[in-house]
């Protein structure tokens, strides 16, 4: 459990929290039931400032967080051109655009494509679309985690996506969650839920990106469920302005031989986190789950992955990546829990990350906590500076050292930026990359220096 914050930090949400329910007070009596104890649970729990004896945010300050006033249900308007050029797109992806929380059906860009059903969660909620009044908040609800339930307090609007039975949509599936240029700061609570069928095979891309000038909160939450035999490859991009806060959270249900495989790319925001777990729950079930991140001037990314091994013949594997200069920050806190009953389970961890500034700062915990006694697991992080004799290998072939690091900077990075298979969303995230490796060399001050 988190430690409570003051109850002026809870108060500053109350009011809005209160007009909210007032103004969906004819919303369906089990989500408005799902509103209410979520709000209540905010409400015990407060934004963790205390950090002494609470592991979850043990290396997160988020006492600035915690003074700062957003306000609520203010939206913008945003044009296709800026979502473009701000993030991934191709006009041949099934796109699901929500801005400020509201699905948007004018921005979006559904095909039609058989067996996928995509757009509004609003509207899949008011009609009862699927197993939606089920999967709700069913994931996402089971820990006591403060941002989640103040982002379920709040939910509304957002993307709902679901893939039929033995369905195998040729083109990825495409969320672009947008936080408008708007004035002012702001509080939005982007929500996706994923229904893949048995024997589904689906691309799902989840992008963030942020429009403002000022700071923003926003406090996303995704479950996915995965059914028997399906495929899910999942990517996730974070690109936020350096103001603003993103704390995610992503949970995932696997059932018999499903198979869920996570790619995250994240970048910007001043404290951002990553928090994803996925339960692999019948035998059979995998899940593959790394991603990069990096970190500038003050910034700070959290990557606060688990996973859980409730049946047997399960695997899972961890792996990030990490480029840290200036005086950044960033905490890996990677878990692993194999349950009795989870014999013949296969699980590895693993964070390796590359400091450029002697005033960044890794935070690494892997851990695993193993209660069957026939498993195979394995766990590692590592955290280190360029050598000089690893420079000079480059200068000594006719390479000048400013290219030399940016050369080695990048082939850090390469193995996980491989793994972004879409064209255009490779393109998007190593065009990113080459931008950020100039600002990530202007703070560094520890390349070949050891």
């Amino acid at each position: 459990m988190t430690t409570a914050t003051l109850p002026a930090a809870v108060g500053k949400y109350s009011e809005a929290f209160a007009s909210f329910a007032e103004a969906n007070s004819d919303a369906p009596e089990w989500l408005k039931a799902v509103r209410s104890q979520a709000w209540a649970t905010f409400s015990e729990l407060g934004i963790p400032v205390k950090r002494r004896g609470n592991e979850l945010w043990k290396y997160t300050d988020l006492r600035p967080l915690a003074a700062l006033d957003f306000e609520h249900g203010i939206g913008g308007s945003v044009s296709l051109d800026e979502i473009k050029a701000a993030g991934p797109w191709d006009d041949a992806w099934d796109t699901v655009v929500v801005v400020d929380g509201v699905f948007s059906a004018e921005l979006s860009n559904l095909q039609g494509t058989a067996g996928l059903t995509a757009g509004s969660l609003a509207e899949a909620i008011s009609s009862g679309t699927g197993d939606i009044e089920t999967q709700l908040a069913s994931l996402a609800g089971r820990e006591e985690y403060a941002f989640t339930a103040l982002s379920t307090a709040f939910v509304d609007d957002g993307a709902y996506v679901a893939i039929a039975d033995d369905a195998d949509p040729a083109t990825p599936i495409h969320v672009v969650f947008v936080t408008s240029n708007a004035s002012g700061s702001r509080a939005s609570y982007p929500r996706l839920l994923v229904d893949a069928g048995a024997n589904t095979l689906a691309v799902i891309i989840e992008t963030h990106i942020n429009l403002a000038e000022s700071a923003q909160l926003s406090l996303p939450v995704v479950e996915v469920f995965a059914k028997p035999g399906a495929t899910v490859r999942h990517y996730r991009v974070q690109m936020e302005n350096e103001l603003s806060y993103h704390l995610g959270t992503i949970r995932v249900h696997q059932l018999d031989d499903s198979s869920f495989n996570s790619t995250t790319f994240a970048v910007g925001a001043v404290i951002a986190r990553n928090d994803i777990h996925t339960q692999l729950d019948a035998p059979g079930a995998s899940c593959t789950l790394h991603g990069l991140y990096m970190t500038s001037g003050t910034q700070q990314q959290d990557q606060e992955i688990s996973t859980t091994h409730a049946k047997p013949h399960c695997t899972s594997k961890q792996f990030y990546k990490g480029i840290l200069s200036g005086k950044s920050h960033a905490v890996f806190s990677g878990k692993v829990v194999v349950e009795r009953d989870a014999q013949k389970s296969d699980a590895t961890q693993k964070d390796l990350n590359l400091l450029l500034s002697r005033g960044a700062e890794i935070d690494a915990k892997p851990s695993l906590e193993i209660y069957a006694d026939d498993v195979t697991a394995a766990h590692g992080a590592t955290a280190g500076h360029v050598d000089r004799d690893t420079l000079f290998y480059l200068q000594s072939r006719g390479v000048d050292e400013e290219a030399a690091k940016a050369i080695l900077i990048r082939g850090f990075a390469a193995e996980m930026l491989d793994e972004f298979k879409p064209k255009a969303l490779y393109e998007f995230v190593e065009r990113v990359t080459d931008e950020r490796i100039p600002v990530l060399l202007a703070e560094s001050d520890a390349l070949g220096t050891a």
